[in-house]
This record gives C-alpha cells, sequence and structure tokens, in this order.
C-alpha cells in the first residue's frame, strides 16, 4: 500500500508526541520543513492576520482557508493538519469542508464547538453549541473522509465558558461519535492537562504559546514534559507569525534609523540572505528544469556564454 502523508502523521503519532509549528504562508512552510520538524500546523488566526489583515473572528472564509491549505501543502514533503474553525456551518458544511481539505492535501483538520462567527480560543466572550450539535458536525465529518488515515481532530473551547469537567464530558462526546483526536484550547495549568488525557484516553491536542511576551493562556511546558502526561500533538500557532512581526519591526526599526542617521547597518544576524532564500523556496528545480528542457541556443540567449553551474552541471548528467 503506497504511503500517503495522511498514513505518515498516523505513524508518527504513534511513535510519540508530534511537535507541529503553526504556519501561515510559503516561507514559514518551507522553513519548518527545513529546520526538520516533522508535521505542521495552519492556524485560522494566521491566515486571518496575514492574508486579509484582520483579527481572527470568523472572517476566514472555507474556500480562502482551502485555497491557502492547498498551496502550502503542495510545497513541503511533511504531513500539513489545518485548522477548519467551526466547519463554516452545520453538519452538511462540515461533510463538504472535509471533502475540501482531503482534496486539499492537508491530512487532518480540527473542528471547533464555538458558536458562529467563532474567535480566537484565547480571546474573551466565546459562545458555545450544544455538544449534541457538534457530535453531529464530527459524525458528518468522519463520514465524508475518503482516507481512513485522515485525522477528526475535535476541539473544545469549553474551559473557558463551562469549566474542565463539561470540557471532558463534551471531549468524550465527541470522541464515541468518531473523533480521532480531542483538543482543549486555553488549558490552565499542567494539571489540568493531567485531568483532561487521564480522562479522555484518546489522542490529545495541545496548544501553546512561545515567548513571555505572548503571555499564553496555556502555560508554557517543555515539550518533554507534555510527552509524560501522554499529550500526542503539540502545536505552536502563533510562534512564527509572532516572529516575523518582531523581526519586521526589527528590521524596520533600523530602516527609519538609516534615513534619519544615515547610518549602514550590516545585519546578517537580522536578515537572511538572498541565496539563502532562493534555495528555501526551491528556485534550484526551477534552475533544473531550464537546464533539463530549454534548447542551448535558447540558454545561450537568456545566460550568455557563461552560463550558472547548475546549467553546465545538468547537461553534463
Amino acid at each position: 500500500m503506497m504511503q500517503t502523508k495522511a498514513s505518515t502523521m498516523r505513524a508518527l503519532l504513534r511513535e510519540g508526541i508530534v511537535v507541529s509549528p503553526g504556519i501561515y504562508d510559503g516561507l514559514s512552510a518551507r522553513m519548518v520543513e527545513k529546520m526538520g520538524f516533522k508535521a505542521a500546523a495552519t492556524g485560522g488566526s494566521g491566515f486571518s492576520n496575514a492574508r486579509l489583515s484582520q483579527p481572527d473572528i470568523g472572517l476566514l472564509t472555507l474556500m480562502e482557508n482551502v485555497d491557502a491549505c492547498r498551496h502550502l501543502a503542495r510545497s513541503v514533503s511533511i504531513p500539513i493538519m489545518a485548522d477548519a474553525e467551526t466547519g463554516y456551518g452545520n453538519p452538511v458544511t462540515v461533510f463538504h469542508a472535509v471533502e475540501y481539505f482531503e482534496e486539499a492535501g492537508v491530512v487532518g483538520m480540527n473542528i471547533e464547538d464555538q458558536v458562529s462567527p467563532k474567535r480566537c480560543g484565547h480571546m474573551q466572550g466565546k459562545e458555545l453549541i450544544t455538544p449534541k450539535e457538534m457530535a453531529k458536525k464530527v459524525e458528518a465529518a468522519v463520514k465524508a473522509k475518503k482516507d481512513p488515515d485522515f485525522i477528526i481532530n475535535a476541539r473544545t473551547d469549553a474551559i473557558a465558558v463551562e469549566g474542565l469537567d463539561k470540557a471532558i464530558a463534551r471531549a468524550k462526546l465527541y470522541l464515541s461519535a468518531g473523533a480521532d483526536m480531542v483538543f482543549p484550547d486555553a488549558v490552565h495549568s499542567e494539571e489540568q492537562i493531567a485531568r483532561f488525557v487521564d480522562a479522555v484516553q484518546a489522542p490529545v491536542s495541545i496548544n501553546i504559546g512561545f515567548g513571555i511576551r505572548s503571555r499564553p493562556t496555556t502555560p508554557l511546558m517543555p515539550v518533554k514534559r507534555l510527552a509524560e502526561l501522554g499529550v500526542a500533538r503539540v502545536t505552536m500557532a502563533r510562534m512564527l507569525p509572532s516572529a516575523a512581526v518582531m523581526g519586521m519591526h526589527k528590521a524596520l526599526e533600523l530602516m527609519r534609523d538609516h534615513i534619519e542617521t544615515g547610518t549602514v547597518h550590516d545585519r546578517p544576524d537580522l536578515l537572511y540572505g538572498m541565496e539563502e532564500i532562493t534555495e528555501l523556496m526551491g528556485y534550484s528545480k526551477i534552475a533544473d528544469l531550464e537546464a533539463q528542457f530549454l534548447p542551448d541556443d535558447q540558454l545561450e540567449r537568456k545566460y550568455g556564454s557563461e552560463k550558472p553551474d547548475y546549467v553546465v552541471r545538468t547537461r553534463k548528467s
């Protein structure tokens, strides 16, 4: 049987805790793979902030989300799980959402039990649909998937609204409806994580912040400790968007200082080099295809007599 990205993700989960940094564009997706992480996760907040320039308050549409995921999934070899927010409607809409996300090449998706329009899980003012309605969404999601390895991750935001015990009860109901994994968002302590994992006896996904500035609702914890508690998957949804914003802030501070004072700042520690960016984004693949398939006279017009190393190398091979 052919190994799929979904079956790869299942295998990773069987081996131990899976660390999935949050990605939101092509640069972040490729960087996660380059740095050796074995899986990644998209986030509604990252897409809403970066693509729409809006808060994460349910403005991202189903097809905008699917389209973004499709481009990311085809750009890397590692498995990506998607954030499908509330499933964009009722159980019938969820059924269609699963079909679209699976076709886009992701290996699974989160569905949450918030009222639509939803809001970021770490914001106040969240409202929940009934457990029964969410269970029906999970049933529809399971029915819709074609690949049995595609992962339905049922997220509950109940801890902040109803408390831990009701969040556990919801999670058990979602598991009985067919969910492969459950995701309690905004867990307040290590003790709550331990109680939740022990109670549900199923794969649990936890989202944590990264860095003191983030003031996360879920406390910062070592991944090794989460593994000891039995957590199956950990995501850092806001880490890379936050790091990118900080990097842009610092770079623009230096540019502003350059304009005002004339000081030239040489900061290779702050900026990726052009060669590094072209390597990260796979420019060499385009170069190799040119070398293989463009006629000699066209290569001559493009590059002259001094052909780049990659052209000479490929021609010889």
